[in-house]
C-alpha cells in the first residue's frame, strides 16, 4: 500500500495531531488507526497486558515523511512505501 493510501485513510484529526505532535509520542489509540489503515507501527510499540498496542516513538524517518507529507513534498516512505 501506498503511503498516501494509508494516510488518506487515517481520520483528518489524527493527521493534525501527527503533524502537531511530529516527534512526539504517539498514544496507543493513534497507533492503532495507523496500524488498522496499513501504515507503519513505532519500532518500541509492544502489545499491553490487554493485547493492545502501547505508546511509542516512531524514529527519525517517518518523522521526516510525516513532516513532508504535511508540506505535501511527496517524500518516499522510510518503511519501504512510496507517497
Amino acid at each position: 500500500m501506498e503511503n498516501a493510501q494509508w494516510w488518506s485513510k487515517l481520520l483528518p484529526s489524527t493527521r493534525d495531531w501527527l503533524i502537531a505532535n511530529n516527534g512526539d509520542r504517539v498514544p496507543a489509540h493513534i497507533i492503532e488507526e495507523i496500524r488498522q489503515a496499513g501504515g507503519p507501527i513505532p519500532s518500541e510499540t509492544g502489545p499491553t497486558d490487554e493485547g493492545q498496542a502501547s505508546d511509542g516513538y516512531y524514529p527519525d524517518e517517518v518523522i521526516d515523511w510525516i513532516e513532508a507529507a504535511s508540506n505535501d513534498e511527496g517524500l518516499p516512505c522510510p518503511c519501504g512505501r512510496s507517497a
